[in-house]
């Protein structure tokens, strides 16, 4: 059997374990013991589906069974928040003179601006999405007093708006949303990445 974890073949060696479950649930134990979980299996090149879960874990083990897992931990998501802390307040203070930049026709920086911020609440989101496997990291996730769920709900009308003035070329409302609406919530979402 070939066992690879984040594209690393590790060399393991099999005890009672009979089936791809239990394989699966002796790497999860482990996984628990050092704050870390699954978030992809790959069997035998294909990619497995919550759905097609249970019929794997009774898939008994061969020679030439290849296991491929993605593992992420507590630490890489709290470090992949702290790496976002900065470039949040940096996108904040930027968003700051978005009304300036498009007043004086730098449309291009604008454009580049825009185009970071979308990145940005990209990476958050997908970062955020990951520390709902962290209980721990994900009850402290609370910004301006709400869960992320409910934050990003508001965030999203904001952000739909925005897109709308880009759209139709809005300049004055681009500026507006960028400086009062977004800004600030972006300084919320990096003080809150500073608390966990």
């Amino acid at each position: 059997m070939e066992f690879y974890v984040n594209n690393e073949k590790l060399d393991i060696v099999l005890e009672d374990e009979k089936t791809v479950g239990d394989v699966l649930k002796s790497f999860e134990a482990e996984c628990e013991k050092n704050n870390a979980t699954t978030i992809n299996i790959t069997l035998n090149g294909k990619n497995i589906g919550a759905e097609e879960f249970d019929n794997i874990f009774t898939e008994p083990l061969k020679d030439d069974t290849k296991l491929e897992l993605v593992i992420v931990t507590q630490d890489e998501i709290l470090s992949s928040f702290q790496n976002q802390k900065e470039e949040c307040r940096e996108l904040s203070n930027l968003l700051q003179e978005l009304p300036v930049k498009l007043q004086a026709g730098k449309d291009k920086e604008a454009t580049i601006l825009i185009s970071k911020l979308a990145d940005f609440i990209e990476k958050f989101c997908h970062t955020a999405t990951l520390s709902a496997l962290f209980a721990d990291i994900y009850k402290k996730l609370s910004i301006d007093g709400k869960n992320v769920n409910e934050f990003f709900q508001d965030f999203s009308q904001i952000l739909n708006d925005f897109e709308q003035a880009i759209a139709s070329k809005d300049t004055v409302l681009m500026g507006d949303l960028a400086e009062y609406e977004i800004s600030p919530r972006l300084l919320s979402i990096a003080k809150t990445i500073e608390e966990l």
